[in-house]
């Protein structure tokens, strides 16, 4: 049995992680954190209390894994927290950069491993695959990513990855139409490793995202939804079973995709 302790249990996708680790055969959930709710019981069928302190939670519960999945504001912390009691942490909070993930990842003791993935859905993972894939042979490209409205980051961290994953691939450069021709600020979007990202948040969405190529006569357009967070869980799940046997910073949910196909 893998012991896990959910960091963020109260949010939405933490009640889903939760739900997620109870439904595995292999996986016991021994804790739940989220200090906004401390005192509460959770519910989802666990019947635990909600912890307020995520390393007074550690020291009690003694996990194997800790999930976070909780605000940019804090998770930093929380990450210092787990990987210096020597527990291996399963991160879905984005807006954390790789030099400070990288930094987080030289703190921990050896064997202990600090996985993040801007995304958890395979689909989505597949998405930003093929995107990086077009990219060699149309350098044209745009991205546009939309969220839900309380979503705390923009650009997402999947806008983030896929541009990087588009920039070490594509050939160079072109030229095309940047803030100069901008009428109202903001119109062609942010710069994310010379690709054009443009952030949409609204009520009613979850996580989408389409990537745009333009080329001679012709468009390509690879899309994701992610139209439920149990979109989602697999990937958590396949984390949760893989961390144990790395060690260091991963980033990026096809390098365990690969690895479990044998």
């Amino acid at each position: 049995m893998i012991g896990v302790l959910v960091s963020g249990a109260a949010g939405r996708m933490g009640r889903e992680v939760v739900r997620a680790v109870m439904a595995e055969p292999d996986l016991a959930l021994v804790g739940v954190v989220d200090p906004a709710h401390a005192g509460e019981t959770l519910g989802e069928g666990s019947g635990l209390v909600i912890a307020g302190d995520l390393a007074t939670a550690i020291a009690t519960t003694a996990p194997d894994v800790v999930v976070d999945f909780t605000h940019p504001s804090v998770v930093e912390g929380n990450i210092r927290t787990v990987l210096a009691a020597g527990v291996d942490c399963v991160v879905g909070t984005t807006g954390i950069s790789q030099e400070r993930l990288e930094s987080l990842a030289d703190t921990a003791p050896e064997g202990t491993c600090l996985f993040v993935a801007p995304n958890f859905a395979i689909g989505a993972v597949l998405m930003m695959r093929f995107a990086a894939e077009a990219a060699r042979h149309l350098p044209h490209v745009e991205i546009i990513e939309l969220h839900h409205d309380r979503k705390a980051d923009a650009p997402s961290g999947t806008a983030l990855r896929t541009a990087s994953l588009i920039a070490a691939s594509r050939p160079g450069v072109p030229d095309a139409p940047g803030k100069e021709t901008e009428v109202a600020e903001g119109a062609r979007g942010a710069l994310v490793d010379d690709v054009t990202v443009h952030s949409v948040r609204l009520p009613g969405l979850v996580a989408h995202q389409e990537v745009i190529f333009g080329g001679q006569g012709q468009t390509l357009s690879i899309r994701h939804d992610s139209i439920d967070r149990t979109s989602f869980m697999p990937g958590v799940v396949l984390a949760i079973r893989s961390v144990g046997a790395r060690s260091g910073l991963v980033v990026g949910l096809e390098h365990l995709m690969e690895a479990s196909r044998g």
